[in-house]
């Protein structure tokens, strides 16, 4: 009987800080040797001329959540995790949205009824808490925390998300007492509601506007607060999707302070900027997310972030819509103003091959960086570590061969997702992932599905080991 399932031969395996040559045997799902001459095996991957790393792990994806009267997210869950495999992720987690007056319990049961048996990937989710009654904080959110659902975010801005500095600080305690991670969106919405205002008023209702609306200060500013919220509870936070300098710096002052915040930032803030949003007649919606793309100077700011260690987690923040639809981009609202664009850009399948190109053979980060950037970190900071997220024995099988030699153009006809259009059309990769392994299965080779859907497991999840 042979020794293993599988073993993978004569790659280079990304493994903690170190890159070395070695072989890979996996037996029931997991990673149970590392090394050279490994005996028999049922199955046999030449990993030859490859980069073997942990599966991605994608922790801000937004997939078939609701998003207001007549718009429809674009990605359900087949389609959502589909695309996330394609590009090399391996797990996800998506967020659990409770709308206003509904109990957070039955939006989590409910969810679940949408990803139950449709996933690729793996996954877990995160809450939103848009209405902390007592009952929620009280009761509920505990309790669901408890059952494995041990991060929840915030928004500081949207109508019907918003809220106020009192309900945060109510939130956050919750955290406290129950070793759970809040996230935080950081914007200013009355800012952002007075500039909307203003610009409409002023008829540049253009999609370009919707940038110059949610300005850099907006974030600089309601990131402060968080961080000073999160001060006065004395609880870790994450501050998602930084797009700038300031805020970059923010988050800075606040470490120094002996505050624990882990920071994330996108792949739109690295090769995207606001004069995408500049597109003849509508098509600068395809670019419309919050917080936008910035300038060269935030971009660069981003991706000095990187390098030297600002940043903690780089995820997709995949939220798709449709384009050329009026349940999407082109809301007949969305014709009029900004202001009723969907907010949110497709990426997960894009993430990973972007960061690798641009900052793995660019040589703005090496090959160890970039896999605590995308998947140990995520894996430590959301309770999913030593299960995931690493290459390591005892480790589940989530793996991924790289093709370093690639070169190809980004094309949406080529990707997996929902949507009609990708942000990143025409942009040139280098390094593309050629197998996905998921506990032991491969489910993509060379751009094919090889398994049908429904393989992916809930992920309940402990509470933080903080990085």
């Amino acid at each position: 009987m042979p020794a293993f399932d599988t073993v993978i031969s004569g790659g280079r395996v990304v493994t903690g800080n170190d890159v070395i040559s070695c072989d890979i045997g996996i037996r029931g799902g997991r990673i149970v040797t590392l090394g050279e001459n490994l005996g028999a095996a049922d199955h046999r991957i030449d990993a030859r001329g490859k980069i073997v790393m942990p599966g991605g792990i994608d922790s801000h994806v937004h997939i078939a959540q609701p998003s207001g009267p007549g718009i429809i997210m674009a990605d359900d869950f087949e389609s959502g995790t589909r695309a996330a495999v394609c590009g090399g992720n391996t797990t996800v987690l998506p967020f659990c949205m409770q709308e206003k007056g509904q109990s957070l319990r039955s939006a989590v049961t409910a969810y679940h009824k949408l990803a139950d048996r449709q996933c690729y990937t793996d996954y877990g989710f995160h809450l939103i808490v848009s209405d902390p009654t007592p009952q929620v904080l009280g009761q509920e959110l505990p309790a669901l925390i408890g059952d494995g659902y041990s991060s929840f975010k915030v928004f500081m801005t949207y109508e019907g998300l918003a809220l106020t500095d009192e309900q945060i600080l109510k939130v956050m305690t919750v955290a406290k007492e129950t070793g759970a991670l809040v996230m935080v969106h950081a914007e200013n919405y009355d800012i952002i509601r007075f500039l909307t205002d203003k610009f409409e008023a002023e008829g540049r209702i253009a999609p370009r506007f919707h940038a110059a609306s949610r300005p850099i200060p907006a974030e600089r500013e309601a990131t402060h607060r968080a961080l000073t919220l999160a001060e006065v509870v004395g609880v870790p936070v994450v501050i998602v999707h930084v797009s700038n300098g300031e805020a970059i710096e923010e988050i800075a002052r606040a470490r120094a302070r002996g505050l624990k915040v882990i920071a994330e930032t996108c792949p739109q803030y690295l090769v995207l900027t606001a004069k995408d949003l500049e597109g003849l007649n509508m098509e600068g919606t395809k670019y419309v997310c919050s917080p936008p793309p910035r300038d060269a100077a935030s971009q660069q700011a981003c991706w000095d972030g990187l390098t030297r260690g600002a940043f903690d987690l780089f995820s997709s923040d995949h939220c798709p819509f449709r384009y050329d639809d009026p349940q999407g981009k082109l809301t007949p609202k969305g014709r009029t103003s900004f202001r009723w664009v969907p907010n949110g850009i497709p990426g997960v399948e894009t993430r990973l091959p972007i960061l690798f190109s641009e900052g793995v053979m660019q040589k703005r980060i090496d090959l160890p960086r970039f896999a605590t950037l995308t998947a140990t970190n995520h894996a430590k900071a959301y309770g999913l570590s030593p299960r995931k997220g690493s290459i390591a024995i005892g480790a589940d099988a989530d793996l991924v061969l790289w093709d370093p030699s690639i070169t190809r153009k980004i094309a949406h006809a080529d990707l997996h997702d929902g949507s009609d259009y990708t942000p990143y059309e025409g942009l040139e990769i280098t390094g593309w992932p050629v197998l996905t392994m998921l506990r032991g299965a491969v489910i993509v080779e060379n751009g094919r599905l090889t398994v049908p859907k429904g393989g992916g497991a809930f992920l309940p999840r402990a509470a933080t080991s903080v990085l």
